[in-house]
């Protein structure tokens, strides 16, 4: 317990704004026990802003929060390898993508196991509190960490908000259970060249970002109100 309430102290002092712990033993194509997955929150100014087009203030946020990312799971891991255990940091620079787009053990799959969230209809992590406007990590390890209560089913319900304001309408409007596979939930070639078309003509960029279908959903915008009334 105190490792655990150790780690997770440190993870949030590095910037951190969720941090959660998963039993990730019975997932495929991972040699480590543990899963740490953490999360920083977008501004609320970038993500109204999403809700018209991408902008060149979110591609430099991405970036700088990616970094920001890196280093607090980087720390985590140093951490735990002082203290005699392994880990693995799945950092940027890490982390190979497929030509199907998706990494051998994604970040969204650890933090389900640890808890932070579920998959929305976006096929992103939606969290009750930040929606899904938040950028998230993760590190493995074999540490005897406390594991957080996984999050095993989605709390869309009949949300439709993101599948419609889709620009490449290529979200298919299915529930997400644990173990689905992403074909049943994104077109993720339409998704794809939409999000390059779009930043391309919105920002003179061309790389795969557009953001609307995380900031329209309805905890996304709960989260603003919540900040917008907190101020």
């Amino acid at each position: 317990m105190e490792l655990t309430e150790e780690l997770k102290k440190l993870l949030y002092c590095q910037g951190a704004n969720l941090v959660g712990i998963g039993d990730i033993s019975e997932v495929g194509n991972c040699n480590y026990k543990v899963g740490v997955a953490v999360a920083v929150s977008l501004p609320e100014k970038i993500i109204i802003d999403l809700q018209k087009a991408p902008t060149k203030e979110y591609y430099d946020l991405y970036h700088a929060l990616n970094k920001k990312l890196n280093e607090i799971v980087t720390a985590g891991e140093g951490f735990l390898k002082n203290h005699g255990f392994e880990a693995y940091a799945q950092t940027t620079n890490r982390v190979k993508v497929g030509q199907n787009y998706i990494s051998e053990l994604p970040h969204k799959t650890v933090a389900t196991r640890a808890g932070l969230g579920w998959i929305g209809k976006n096929c992103l992590l939606v969290n009750s509190q930040y929606g899904s406007a938040i950028r998230i990590s993760s590190l493995l390890t074999n540490a005897p960490l406390k594991c957080d209560k996984p999050m095993n089913r989605s709390r869309c319900g009949g949300c439709e908000l993101c599948i419609k304001n889709c620009p490449a309408q290529a979200l298919k409007g299915t529930l997400w259970e644990v173990g689905m596979q992403r074909e049943k939930m994104i077109d993720v070639e339409k998704c794809y060249k939409k999000q390059v078309e779009i930043m391309s003509e919105t920002t003179g960029i061309e790389t795969d970002l557009c953001g609307k279908c995380f900031a329209v959903c309805a905890y996304t915008q709960k989260f603003i109100r919540n900040q917008t009334y907190d101020a």
